[in-house]
């Protein structure tokens, strides 16, 4: 049998530890994400009451500069929707329902 040297030492820690983003980086995505996230809860909020009758527990897709969105019960096909419509652009997905969240907690 071979002997396995012992000099050997793990390594630990990040994959790429270069590419990590400094503390005030991720203060400024965060802020940024709060901001998105707000923006398109207002749409959410103000067509949330019509939807909820009829479309209870389908999906929405909010696009927050035109206020245009997107409802389908199946979560792949209004993200289909959306995305011919508006390419790239960044969009937020929610449920219809009485706190907007998707899937259990």
């Amino acid at each position: 049998m071979t002997q396995l040297s012992s000099n050997h030492t793990p390594r630990r820690g990040r994959v790429f530890p270069e590419r990590q983003l400094s503390p005030e980086e991720r203060a400024r995505r965060k802020a940024e994400d709060e901001v998105f996230y707000q923006r398109c809860r207002v749409v959410f909020d103000r067509v949330q009451p019509e939807l909820i009758k009829e479309h209870y527990d389908w999906f929405i897709v909010i696009e927050p500069e035109s206020g245009d969105y997107f409802i389908d019960p199946n979560e792949d096909v209004a993200r289909t929707k959306a995305r011919d419509k508006f390419g790239d652009t960044l969009r937020l997905m929610m449920r219809i329902n009485e706190t907007g969240a998707c899937g259990k907690i």
